[in-house]
């Protein structure tokens, strides 16, 4: 373990150092790409470095530091679960790290401070990391606040847009409503374990009611951090102000954060678990993704779209370790840590290919200056890499074999599956319905990216920026294609990979899955090969035979030639970008199925003499339900406040007066 503590640690420092060293950007903007940004990619390799030889040598060690409070030092751990998110905060930060430079050149001429953006980014990492390490629950408190701090100031990067200060503000306070929350779950355990040390968290006398008031509150903060519906109005927000390799930080590995603090809490500190709480996570899950997904299929916006699709794919993984909990909390640990291992699996899956098409929409973005889908179309052939690259990204999240997408969902389907051996008849009833909305789920979120991938990359160019778009730099390439590789990596050898992630459950749960490699490295049985199995090498490798006959078929002669020709203009002329299909109307039929869940702003508008415009405003009804009526009453209460500030300091002297009479009522 102790290569692992020197990568871990390595890992930390190099963060601060990058944020040090961002700090000269002030005065020399270059800096930050050619030092600061290249030290990230140093960041991320250690933190990977550390991941892997912690799951690979199956050990634990605790340490203490010389730091925190003279009663309360501070303590880190390496475990199987704090391995595994360090690999996957290492990967997604490597590949960041060799994207970046390239993509910040384009803010070194602006007004946009570059030392703020290096110095925030450096901290925003060493807080994840040190989350992921900590082992008491002061240090993890410290950090989080770290980590929800810094990333603000990276919301708020391009300050001169209000949009990015709005989205700033509300992810702050969301934020800090959720850390709340998280510390008075900390709070109700250390008052039974008498300590803050998750050893002494874990061996806490709950009784049910306490160990579930813990479990809300946890529910509460970490399900706020993941941005679970109806806790997730900062997400959408947030994540599309933020520049784009941030936005893919936060997308890929921040949210899993929260997921990573959310099973260190539940499965891990509050020790036996309650099949009631499976129901409300499942629950909240199935609710997420199929309301995340749904307005994903609505936006325009690609960085918004991107942020909902992130909303949905968290539901997908709270799906799974609602299952965990239901299994767990039912005697059946096995399929248990089946359940568990999908929402593992899914978290890194999530992290590849969502950072790549975040990376993706940055080099569409640095390219064209252009978000908005409607004035896109025609880009792969004036950015073939990130179109081929993009397009990786858009099959994995997808689901579609034999990428890896599909690994992790077919997983948490197989652990549905298995319901039947449940007594409750009210659970195996539930489950099945939450399988069903994943199913909708999936194939609406391969339909959204068919959109997406159909209007921006083929067709004509709906704009002249757009027509003029110039190639990506090589580093941005470089960053997107690590990633697409590992999304085709991840896909092609699930087996080894699961033989590795499944050593949590079996720290935490005491049990793994010891029939997935029953039939070789070759073949994914999670359960039994009798019951389930899946190859995806061989599909590949069947996918790749047909593909070459196709094509050596084409190339003899052996397919009738198919003669081409002008298509039938219907004698309206030659066709023009307005003929081709629009994002707005690819998407019209799921708007009107589903349209009492959304808010929706539709007319038409006189956008010139003698043309007209339709234009759909697609809104967030939980946003009007939930968030705004709280929103105008605090503003009221705040307008009657206001009211005391008369400006007569007799007025003040006699308001303090009186504030400190009660004061000494209430203490006598």
């Amino acid at each position: 373990m102790i290569a692992a503590w020197v990568a871990a640690t390595a890992a930390i420092g190099l963060a601060l150092a990058a944020a040090l060293a961002a700090l000269g950007a002030a005065r020399i903007p270059s800096l930050l790409r050619r030092l600061a940004l290249p030290l990230f990619g140093l960041v991320g390799v250690a933190a990977a470095t550390a991941g892997t030889l912690t799951l690979l040598g199956g050990g634990v060690d605790d340490i203490q530091l010389p730091l925190g409070l003279p009663w309360l030092p501070w303590r880190l751990r390496l475990d199987a679960l704090a391995g595994c998110f360090l690999t996957l905060i290492g990967l997604l930060t490597a590949a960041v790290g060799i994207y970046a430079p390239g993509y910040v050149r384009g803010f070194e001429q602006g007004r946009d401070s570059l030392a703020m953006l290096g110095a925030g980014s450096g901290l925003f990492l060493a807080g994840m990391l040190t989350v992921v390490l900590a082992a008491d629950a002061m240090l993890f408190m410290v950090a989080w606040e770290l980590m929800s701090l810094a990333s603000y100031f990276l919301v708020v990067f391009h300050h001169d847009q209000p949009a990015s200060r709005r989205a700033a503000f509300l992810y702050l306070l969301m934020a800090h409503v959720g850390g709340l929350a998280i510390l008075l779950g900390f709070g109700v355990l250390a008052a039974f374990g008498h300590g803050f040390e998750f050893a002494a968290l874990r061996a806490a006398p709950l009784t049910p009611g306490w160990a579930t008031l813990a479990f809300a509150l946890a529910l509460l903060g970490f399900g706020m951090k993941a941005g679970l519906v109806p806790l997730h109005a900062w997400l959408p927000e947030a994540h599309p102000a933020a520049p784009s390799h941030i936005s893919a930080l936060m997308s890929g590995v921040m949210l899993k954060v929260a997921v990573y603090g959310f099973i260190r809490f539940t499965f891990d500190l509050l020790g036996e678990v309650h099949w009631q709480w499976g129901v409300a996570t499942l629950a909240l899950g199935s609710v997420s993704a199929l309301y995340g997904v749904l307005m994903a299929l609505l936006q325009n916006d690609l960085k918004r779209l991107l942020a909902w699709s992130s909303v949905e794919n968290m539901g997908i993984l709270f799906i799974a370790l609602g299952l965990a909990l239901i299994f767990l909390g039912e005697g059946h640990a096995g399929l248990g840590a089946l359940a568990l291992v999908a929402a593992l699996l899914h978290a890194g899956n999530h992290a590849l290919f969502k950072g790549l098409l975040f990376l993706g929409a940055g080099a569409i973005l640095h390219s064209t200056h252009e978000r908005d889908l409607e004035q896109m179309g025609g880009l792969l052939r004036r950015m073939p890499w990130t179109g081929l690259f993009f397009l990786i990204g858009c099959l994995a999240i997808a689901g579609l074999p034999p990428l890896n997408g599909f690994v992790s969902e077919w997983l948490t389907f197989q652990a549905a599956l298995q319901s039947w051996q449940l007594d409750s008849g009210v659970l195996r009833s539930l489950i099945p319905v939450a399988a069903a909305v994943l199913a909708l789920t999936s194939a609406l979120a391969a339909a959204g990216f068919v959109r997406v991938y159909g209007i921006a990359f083929l067709g004509r160019a709906r704009s002249r920026h757009v027509r003029r778009a110039r190639p990506e730099s090589r580093g941005m390439r470089l960053g997107q294609g690590l990633l697409a590789a590992g999304c085709v990596a991840a896909g092609l050898l699930p087996t080894p990979l699961i033989g590795v992630v499944a050593a949590v459950p079996e720290q935490l749960l005491g049990t793994g899955l010891p029939q997935a490699t029953a039939r070789g490295w070759l073949w994914l049985t999670p359960i039994a090969p009798e019951v389930a199995s899946y190859s995806a090498p061989a599909l590949a490798l069947a996918l790749a035979v047909a593909m070459a006959v196709a094509a050596w078929a084409l190339r003899r002669g052996a397919l009738r030639r198919v003669r081409r020709g002008d298509p039938w203009d219907c004698g309206f002329g030659p066709l023009t970008t307005r003929m081709q299909y629009s994002a707005t109307a690819f998407a019209q039929p799921v708007r009107r199925v589903f349209a009492p869940l959304f808010a929706v702003d539709a007319g038409v508008e006189l956008e010139a003499p003698g043309r007209l415009r339709y234009r759909v405003v697609i809104g967030d009804r939980l946003w009007k339900l939930l968030y705004a009526p709280f929103a105008t009453a605090t503003d009221g209460a705040a307008r009657r406040v206001a009211r005391l500030q008369s400006g007569n300091v007799r007025r003040y002297l006699g308001w303090t007066l009186a504030t400190l009479l009660v004061l000494l009522w209430i203490i006598t």
